[in-house]
């Protein structure tokens, strides 16, 4: 039986440990029959060991989404272990700790820039540096955190994340006449490094257990990880510009 993915060649950004749930993307992916590039920024000795822990060893590629040089090199720098792209995830995120637990009046504009630059026009940046490899049928996915709702604590990371599903809708209308899906997986709380920088995570993660009508685990990134593989895979070949709820049903709770 051939796997979901089969044949399919996909980059996937945001490994930093292999409890990241970009790691756990790669991890499906390969499982389901794909050939697999990483990213990494800043610490790439950690990436790439971390990339020796997927079922196959992957190639890691140095990104640092803020700086334009990687961004114009990176499809060359992708054609060293691919012939072309079917699909690419975005799981890149940063905000300076004044925009994240700090009281949201006091952020100075150049934190919430940088935390907009890395975490919402990277998204942007991501697709135009690697649209030279892909064509019609390929699927973009990012990882997001729903911004429809103030959550205590997350601030400038809120809005941020608004700008982000905008720009996803943009993109979907962009590429779609190049027929490129563009969506976002808006994913419950998961127990990951990135997860650990924002304060008040704890009681976020408590809270999502109880709610979520079909229970929640932060320690279980798998579902995130099968459903950003499912919208790489050709099943939903018709979806754009969408967002799919990945959090045990909390999103459609007044709570």
């Amino acid at each position: 039986m051939t796997g979901l993915l089969e044949g399919k060649r996909l980059l996937i950004t945001g490994v930093i440990t292999d409890a990241s749930i970009a790691f756990h993307v790669a991890k499906v992916a390969q499982e389901q029959g794909a050939q697999v590039v990483l990213t990494g920024f800043g610490r790439m000795s950690l990436v790439e060991r971390i990339a020796k822990r997927l079922p196959q060893a992957a190639p890691v590629v140095e990104l640092d989404v803020q700086n334009q040089e990687h961004l114009d090199t990176l499809a060359d720098r992708l054609r060293e272990h691919v012939d072309g792209l079917d699909g690419v995830v975005h799981a890149i995120g940063y905000a300076p700790p004044s925009c994240l637990g700090a009281p949201f009046m006091d952020a100075p504009w150049e934190d919430v820039a940088t935390a907009m630059h890395v975490s919402a026009y990277s998204y942007k940046s991501l697709v135009t540096a690697t649209l030279p490899l892909m064509g019609s049928g390929a699927s973009v996915v990012g990882l997001d955190f729903d911004a429809r709702q103030v959550w205590p604590a997350y601030n400038w990371m809120g809005p941020t994340k608004a700008a982000f599903e905008s720009i996803n809708r943009y993109l979907a209308r962009e590429l779609g006449p190049k027929g490129i899906r563009i969506n976002l997986v808006s994913a419950g709380p998961v127990r990951t490094m990135a997860a650990k920088s924002i304060p008040g995570f704890p009681a976020l993660e408590a809270m999502w257990g109880e709610k979520a009508p079909l229970g929640w685990n932060v320690d279980d990134p798998e579902p995130v990880a099968k459903s950003v593989c499912g919208l790489l895979s050709d099943w939903f070949p018709a979806t754009t510009g969408s967002m799919v709820f990945v959090d045990g049903g909390v999103h459609f709770l007044g709570l």
